[in-house]
């Protein structure tokens, strides 16, 4: 892959975003990845084949249309599923031609993923059981995780969940391990399932992402094998859930069910999403209180001591792998101070910095990281606002519960700041309308309108609730 295709889906991503908004784009998008441009036709890959199934019927037409702005020799679009960290098939084999997406798009049948499960090779699923779990990443181990002030709580009650769940012990639980995106969550739930797995084999540890979880429902109720799903999950020793955020509708509900049933039955249960339990709208109020009443690990934001300790270990590990490769500590440094968003931009960043090494010959240097790695440092993002957010900072700065502002009460000291919160959330959000509304107590789109509008129309008579509201967007986007 060249350095010229990989900036053009750089930008393509960042058109992407642009146009969908933050929250579509990092539920569908994020984990979208560039294989290889061939000729006019370009391969990416995704994680799970419920993602890849849903880009193919929902999105390949926006990403091909973007993909041209950026290259009008693009003609074709084609995407896989990655399993332990390599997309298959590989463009054009004789056996398997590409899903290729000409418009009108036709969408394709997702291909079967392998049964990988866990770390040891005895498995109940046969290759294309719907009863798999997603495929465990073999770099993530406790070996690789990088442990800073930010992080070593939530390491050190991942090696103590291995730990017992290896001896058929169960500790906290459930444990639920929540920070913002990129800060080790995924790592860490791979490292346990690999640690706990380690000594036997025959143990049923099942690693899934929301969205295999939502995949492994929706097929199992249209195929009339929801019995069967349930009781698959209730016969597992050790559950791990990533993306939680992502769970929606009755698959919610089936979750909340399996994680009563493994609790009583003493199984250990590992959950990770972005946000706290009490944050978790989709979840029932008992899902969350069990939740809740586990072991709840935020991971913050990492230091610049730990981002230079993750930026010299990947600089470490690329260094072992390509003879005559350096990476100076002034450049270690410029990364680490440079990129502060989150640990894949810091691996991704390494991984440039080798690849344009070893395309061009040139050494490592601060001048070639500048160049190399421009886009990530000028496009640095900044803090996501989220609903949850506003809610938090509207309810303690008026002193009116949370509940409150969802509830259907009119008194006045609840109105203005429900109104409010409304108003910030369409300022500082790329929800819709009707997303605000199903947030703030499944309101209709119009009863936004009219808060947005209300509290433009005061602020623009009252310079003290202007100053008020200009506090609170300072509060939320610090």
């Amino acid at each position: 892959m060249t350095p010229d295709a990989e900036q053009v889906w750089l930008r393509t991503r960042a058109r992407l975003r642009a146009a969908v908004g933050e929250d579509v784009f990092t539920s569908w998008f994020a984990r979208l990845e560039l294989e290889e441009v061939v000729g006019d036709l370009v391969h990416l890959s995704v994680p799970t084949r419920f993602l890849c199934s849903w880009i193919q019927s929902n999105y390949v037409e926006k990403i091909l249309d973007a993909l041209r702005q950026e290259d009008d020799g693009i003609a074709r679009l084609h995407v896989t599923v990655r399993v332990n960290g390599q997309a298959r098939p590989r463009l054009v084999t004789a056996s398997e031609p590409p899903v290729e997406a000409e418009l009108p798009l036709q969408p394709a049948a997702p291909r079967p993923l392998p049964a990988l499960v866990s770390p040891g090779p005895a498995q109940p699923a046969a290759p294309g059981d719907a009863l798999s779990g997603s495929a465990l990443d073999r770099k993530l181990t406790f070996d690789t995780f990088v442990a800073g002030g930010a992080n070593e709580m939530a390491l050190g009650v991942a090696r103590q969940v291995a730990s017992a769940a290896a001896n058929n012990v169960v500790t906290f639980n459930p444990v639920y391990i929540h920070s913002s995106v990129g800060l080790g969550k995924t790592h860490l739930l791979n490292a346990i399932a690999w640690a706990a797995g380690a000594s036997d084999t025959t143990r049923n540890i099942v690693y899934l992402t929301a969205d295999h979880f939502m995949y492994h429902f929706i097929t199992a109720v249209k195929s009339q094998s929801a019995l069967a799903f349930k009781e698959w999950l209730r016969r597992i020793d050790l559950l791990l859930i990533d993306d939680m955020q992502f769970l929606q509708g009755k698959s919610a509900t089936e979750f909340g069910h399996t994680l009563s049933t493994l609790i009583s039955g003493t199984k250990q249960v590992v959950v990770a999403g972005d946000a706290p339990p009490r944050d978790l709208d989709m979840l029932d109020d008992r899902v969350r209180s069990r939740l809740s009443g586990g072991l709840v690990i935020p991971i913050a934001p990492f230091d610049p001591e730990l981002r230079r300790a993750i930026v010299q270990k990947r600089a470490d590990q690329a260094t072992s792998r390509f003879a005559g490769l350096s990476f100076p500590p002034a450049v270690i440094d410029y990364i680490a101070r440079s990129i502060v968003s989150h640990g894949r931009d810091l691996d991704g960043a390494v991984n440039r910095l080798v690849a344009a090494n070893q395309l061009t010959g040139e050494p490592i240097t601060v001048p070639l990281a500048e160049k190399t790695l421009q886009d990530l440092i000028r496009n640095r993002e900044t803090p996501r606002v989220r609903i949850e957010d506003i809610l938090k900072i509207v309810s303690r700065h008026y002193k009116v519960a949370r509940t409150e502002l969802l509830s259907s009460r009119r008194s006045r000291d609840v109105v203005r700041p429900r109104q409010i919160a409304m108003y910030l959330a369409k300022a500082l959000t790329s929800r819709s309308l009707p997303e605000i509304g199903r947030k703030f107590g499944g309101r209709d789109h119009t009863t936004v309108l009219h808060s947005v509008r209300k509290v433009e129309q005061l602020m623009s008579q009252d310079g003290d609730l202007t100053q008020e509201i200009e506090l609170l967007r300072r509060m939320l986007e610090e």
